[in-house]
């Protein structure tokens, strides 16, 4: 399971349509805001009771976000046994040299910036999902 992070409507479509081209056919999960990423990620608020045992196996990040921004979410995952250790790719339109120093010292696992043109943009989410969901061996579930 991926579980997407992204407040814009046009963003969540081009990353959807990209898995998609690219065959890469985990379940989505998306959030729309930093509350309802750690809600879905902690098992509260509208995700209450959900199954914590069922953990994405990559979630990807936008920085700016309503509510709680990515990288306070970023901040919270990191700051929880159960979650800790989840890749986290920040995914964002965000160029600036602050945002990917936070990020990398908040514990991301990898920072893209999107690219503005889609066959660049699925390119960029074709290698991510190889990488991530492929070739990468996640860290086992902690056990809280």
């Amino acid at each position: 399971m991926i579980l997407l992070v992204e407040d814009n409507p046009d963003d969540e479509a081009l990353t959807l349509r990209a898995l998609k081209k690219n065959n890469i056919l985990n379940e989505v999960v998306v959030a729309r805001d930093g509350v309802e990423a750690l809600d879905f990620l902690f098992g509260t608020g509208a995700h209450a009771g959900r199954d914590l045992a069922l953990m994405p196996e990559v979630i990807l990040l936008d920085i700016n976000l309503p509510r709680i921004n990515g990288l306070e979410v970023l901040e919270k995952i990191r700051a929880n046994e159960r979650t800790k250790l989840l890749p986290v790719v920040i995914l964002t339109t965000s160029n600036e040299e602050r945002d990917k120093l936070k990020s990398y010292t908040l514990g991301a696992n990898s920072f893209i910036r999107k690219p503005v043109d889609f066959l660049q943009f699925s390119e960029a989410i074709r290698q991510l999902g190889l990488y991530w969901l492929v070739l990468n061996q996640s860290p086992p579930l902690v056990k809280v």
